[in-house]
């Protein structure tokens, strides 16, 4: 079976993680297509297939005989779609030979348009599948999903020699916890690559150093005939912090390495306000200086108002995960060599975000991210193609048999 029957398959199971659950997983719908997955692995003959009480789904295929002294490598997806738009009802458009042109999904209205979308040129006589414009897709991360299932399919067909495969499916990537409460030593793979990436010739082993930074602020009201030299104004004074920020280091200014402050959202009253932001950089230096930066506003403003009148609260997301993958680079190595091997030329553009991986690199298991073949992930231009997806299982099956060798 190809990558891509699999993948309009999975697509149908609503999976939407929930950022506002405490539980894990933070829906559970997610079992849904765990123990789907764990069917099929069975079925396919994949050995010591579990779905654990927190919705991971664990299997492995064990090496060739006379392989086992060969490194044990893991292919990580995961099982949870974006909150940020509707996951539910996903009703796949597929377009074989597909001219290059505009293309008009459903009856939303929307049109996924090659001038917003320049590749699409690039993708001419692929079978293209779209959305309907009412839901997104679910190739972040059904796609990955979908093709280490047709590589576990290849490889127990017995015609490949490799070393041990260990296969994981995770919950709520999406939320920023679906590396929290894998069993590394269970899982039991030396190395890892998760296949949750862009286009098919991507490898991905850098990322943005990650927080969340909230200002909370405290007003002090009272009426406005009587406020001169008295009131503070909560709003204002996060308009005021917001303002010294510099306004070109947002994400629309920014691109490649260049980090950023990303205001999120903010609320206020005279009484009180809060701004939400998000900090990135590849730099750890630059990256500490941003943390830096924002308390030296918290520091001022308090001086400026009064002790108490803005506290900020940093939170740590995730780390640039090279720092866990330079020291065994052959991981990257590799896939280079197969993705070369296919006649592309492999995409090295560090991830303007994280993954797994990255906390996975950090918890002391290397993972470097692979491209799925996938793009405009999150909303109703999501869209893949059916060869893209054949690729990404061949650049697997390429880095597999490199490390066999």
């Amino acid at each position: 079976m190809r990558a891509y029957e699999r993948f309009l398959n999975y697509v149908k199971i609503h999976t939407t993680s929930d950022e506002n659950s405490n539980t894990t997983p933070s829906t559970r719908r997610q079992f849904d297509l765990a123990e789907i997955l764990a069917e099929e692995m069975k079925k396919l003959g994949v050995k010591d297939v579990r779905v654990d009480e927190n919705c991971y789904v664990y299997g492995a295929i064990p090496a060739t005989p006379g392989y086992e002294d060969k490194p044990a490598i893991g292919l990580i997806a995961h099982l949870d779609t974006a909150p940020d738009f509707c996951g539910e009802h996903v009703n796949p458009q597929i377009y074989r030979n597909y001219n290059g042109e505009d293309v008009t999904l459903g009856d939303s209205g929307k049109v996924l348009s090659v001038k917003t979308f320049p590749h699409l040129k690039e993708l001419k006589g692929r079978t293209l599948i779209t959305t309907d414009g009412t839901t997104l897709l679910g190739a972040d991360d059904k796609a990955g999903i979908a093709e280490i299932m047709t590589v576990a399919e290849e490889l127990l067909k017995g015609t490949m020699p490799h070393g041990k495969v260990c296969i994981a499916f995770t919950p709520d990537e999406e939320v920023g916890s679906g590396a929290d409460k894998l069993d590394i030593p269970a899982f039991g793979s030396q190395y890892a690559y998760t296949a949750d990436g862009g286009c098919e010739n991507e490898i991905v082993y850098e990322n943005f150093n990650a927080s969340e930074a909230v200002f909370k602020i405290k007003g002090f009201n009272i009426h406005p005939g009587e406020a001169r030299n008295k009131m503070i104004n909560a709003a204002l004074v996060g308009m005021e912090i917001n303002s010294m920020l510099p306004n070109l280091e947002t994400p629309a200014h920014t691109e490649l390495y260049e980090g950023f402050f990303h205001l999120c959202e903010m609320e206020g009253t005279v009484e009180n306000a809060t701004l939400q932001y998000i900090i990135r950089d590849h730099s750890a230096a630059s990256f500490e200086a941003r943390e830096n930066t924002l308390r030296h506003i918290e520091k001022i403003m308090n001086e400026k108002y009064g002790q108490g009148t803005v506290k900020l609260e940093i939170h740590e997301q995730y780390r640039n995960m090279i720092e866990k993958v330079a020291p065994c680079m052959q991981l990257v190595d590799y896939a280079k060599d197969a993705i070369r091997e296919l006649g592309m030329e492999p995409n090295t553009d560090p991830i303007r975000g994280g993954t797994d991986g990255a906390q996975l690199s950090f918890r002391g298991l290397p993972c470097p991210n692979l491209g799925t073949g996938g793009y405009a992930f999150h909303g109703p231009y999501e869209h893949i193609t059916a060869e893209g997806m054949d690729t990404a299982v061949h650049v697997m099956l390429g880095i597999l048999k490199r490390f066999a060798q």
